[in-house]
């Protein structure tokens, strides 16, 4: 008699809103910056396209730098009272009908005005998407969702930027302009459905001009942006000029100096992975790892001036250090300012775009005076100073451990210490007292802030 042995498949499991939430966060900053980086990506096509010189079109990187520097605190700050879904969806919907217009565009003034356009969003959408992030998860949760999410920065400097560089070479760079504009159309379909509905930050009932003063005025986030300032600005002297680098460090042409940069991106994404486990519980120890990398890996590139072995080394100990830094400075800056997340965050997007901007000015000045060793030297210079600035504000990038008026912890304790289960978080709730924790939370950091 036979027998016969019934096997059943492992059903697969549906992914959590949780994550879905968190994966079309990650599409937009993956559509975001891909976007942003596609004059470096099409520059050949589009100069022919467009009729114009080659540094031309790289200015319409620039452009889009500055006018996103310049207008994310005002638009910001006019758009507080604005529910938080309905705005970062607006934002997304705008760069559609930029890069609808730039695809279209019959000359470079339009493509100039298009570009412009998707730089206004630019600074909004990563203003309040650290408000969004932290309204969807635990307070210990963020740096890790975070992490989530600045993995798709990662994975278009990775895979983004080639695909649309090879889109380009294929089909054109109109036809891979649309490709990203139907993308972006997709997240704003996709952030309909799954984003939920975020109210605009507490701060903003005190008015538009009382909470920028706020900002402005914070010590921990002048720090922060302070010592993103620096970060940035070593980033772009040197990671510009990248190429040309490694050409000059290793003899490399071609596919080879291709090969080491996606090293750099490949280093990156593992970082983000790494860095977001510890973001949480261990801010800073995380935030000098990121400092480690990058002053280590620069340091060899200015010390050491030829070697295939070493130049690749440093690459990857840079790129892992460089694209996990933004997940440590932007959980601070929600960490230490929560009641104004969205005018907060965009004093620390100002601060990072000033120093893109900069350093890539600073790098070209470098370049055209034909002293390609002085870039590395310049970079390695400026990462130092950040991360002495970010090692001596202790208190800025400290764990969780606000304590409320009468020297009482926050509901459920400090980030180490939050209880674990089920069972011991409903008994913590039993205990904790019966006011608005978020609230009385927000006003312990407004204290401990102005003492």
């Amino acid at each position: 008699m036979a027998v016969t042995t019934l096997t059943t498949r492992p059903r697969l499991r549906r992914p959590s809103p949780m994550a879905l939430r968190l994966f079309v966060l990650a599409a937009a900053c993956f559509t975001f910056v891909t976007t942003e980086t596609q004059p470096v990506a099409l520059l050949v096509p589009m100069a022919h396209g467009l009729h114009v010189s080659e540094s031309s079109v790289g200015l319409l990187m620039t452009a889009y730098a500055g006018v996103a520097a310049l207008s994310a605190i005002p638009l910001t700050v006019l758009a507080a009272r604005v529910p938080r879904r309905r705005l970062v969806i607006a934002t997304v919907a705008t760069l559609v009908v930029s890069q609808l217009a730039l695809g279209l565009a019959p000359d470079y003034a339009t493509a100039l005005g298009a570009r412009l356009v998707g730089a206004l969003a630019h600074g909004v959408y990563w203003s309040v998407l650290a408000q969004i992030i932290a309204s969807l998860v635990t307070r210990e949760r963020v740096g890790r969702a975070t992490a989530a999410v600045f993995a798709g920065n990662s994975l278009a400097l990775v895979a983004g930027t080639p695909l649309v560089s090879a889109l380009g070479a294929l089909v054109g760079w109109r036809a891979a302009v649309d490709v990203m504009g139907a993308c972006a159309l997709a997240v704003v379909i996709a952030m309909a459905f799954v984003i939920p509905d975020v109210p605009a930050a507490r701060g903003a009932a005190d008015g538009r001009r009382a909470v920028l003063v706020r900002a402005a005025r914070h010590r921990g986030v002048l720090i922060i942006c302070a010592i993103t300032v620096l970060l940035a600005l070593g980033q772009f002297v040197a990671f510009t000029y990248l190429a040309p680098l490694v050409r000059a460090h290793t003899g490399l042409t071609g596919t080879g100096v291709s090969a080491v940069l996606l090293a750099y991106g490949a280093a990156g994404v593992v970082s983000v992975g790494l860095v977001g486990r510890i973001a949480d519980r261990h801010p800073r120890r995380a935030l000098m790892m990121c400092c480690g990398g990058i002053v280590a890996g620069v340091a060899l590139i200015a010390g050491v001036p030829h070697g295939t072995l070493v130049m690749i080394a440093a690459t990857l100990a840079w790129g892992a250090g460089f694209t996990a830094l933004p997940i440590c400075l932007q959980s601070a800056v929600v960490r230490v300012a929560p009641d104004i997340p969205d005018t907060a965050s965009a004093l620390y997007v100002v601060a990072f775009q000033v120093g893109i901007g900069a350093g890539a000015l600073a790098g070209a000045g470098l370049l055209g005076a034909h002293d390609l060793s002085a870039i590395p030297d310049l970079a390695l210079g400026l990462f130092i100073a950040g991360s002495v600035l970010a090692a001596v504000a202790r208190n800025t990038f400290a764990a969780d451990r606000v304590r409320l008026p009468g020297g009482r912890r926050p509901p459920g304790g400090d980030a180490a210490t939050r209880p674990r289960t089920p069972r011991a978080r409903a008994i913590a709730r039993v205990r904790a007292p019966q006011t608005d924790p978020d609230q009385e939370y927000a006003r312990a950091c407004r204290v401990n802030s102005s003492a």
